[in-house]
């Protein structure tokens, strides 16, 4: 029986991981940690690392960037699996994750959706054929209440198109003002927040009279909590070791 922590325990992410593990014959949760507790839960929920002492095989983690590091802190001293999922990361905690791993099992990825898994492979053709000689722009879209933009799914996609051109690519972010016209070298993420969009993601080849647009869509965050779920039960008992979506895409 593979036991799980969910961290975030409360926020509609963790209601989602809650539902599919509850699905699972062979998985239990056995607690969650989340800030704010309702008290009906119907599972231990802390609010203190400190004070968890259930036996935890993997935690999955939808909570907040500020919480991450105690928390890889915590996976660390009790040799718990990790899959984060939390989005907005500094990259200091990028390098605690990349140092945990070292003695733990890490799961992290900028998505959790098998689909955006596809288009990162499309994404790596893509650049190598289109970038010299298109210009590259990437529109995400988000609900409201989202904190950080762009997306760490926008940056993920970013990353393979810079890792995968034929030249050599800076980042850029929207655009504002009467001297901005667009280099060569642009690679500019576009962040759009409204209403309850899950997540959308498009990645435009623009060329000479022509356009090519790979784009993605989440139609609900299920999507995100399944592919978590399938993260925690493949590390859960992988002694440690980093490890991203093309390890079980």
């Amino acid at each position: 029986m593979i036991k799980v922590m969910i961290s975030g325990f409360n926020g509609a992410m963790g209601q989602n991981v809650k539902n599919i593990v509850e699905g699972y014959e062979d998985m239990k949760i056995v607690c969650g940690f989340d800030k704010q507790s309702k008290g009906n839960e119907g599972y231990p929920i802390y609010s203190s690392f400190d004070d968890i002492k259930e036996e935890i095989d993997v935690v999955i983690d939808f909570s907040h960037f500020s919480l991450v590091d105690d928390l890889i802190d915590y996976c660390v001293k009790t040799n718990t699996a990790l899959v984060c999922a939390t989005t907005g990361l500094e990259d200091t905690t990028n390098a605690h994750l990349e140092e945990a791993s070292k003695s733990i099992p890490i799961f992290k990825t900028g998505n959790f959706s098998y689909g955006i898994s596809v288009v990162s492979k499309m994404l790596e053709l893509g650049a190598k054929m289109l970038c010299e000689d298109f210009d590259t722009e990437i529109i995400e879209k988000h609900h409201n209440r989202k904190v950080d933009a762009p997306s760490g799914t926008a940056y993920m996609l970013a990353d393979v198109i810079k890792e995968n051109a034929d030249k050599n690519l800076e980042y850029k972010f929207s655009r504002y003002g009467k001297d901005v016209k667009r280099e060569k070298s642009d690679l500019t993420i576009h962040a759009v927040r409204g209403g309850t969009i899950v997540g959308e993601h498009e990645v435009i080849f623009a060329g000479e009279d022509e356009i090519i647009e790979v784009k993605h869509t989440a139609l609900s965050r299920k999507v995100f909590a399944v592919g978590a779920v399938k993260a925690g039960r493949y590390i859960y008992d992988k002694g440690r070791g980093y490890f991203e979506m093309n390890d079980i895409v």
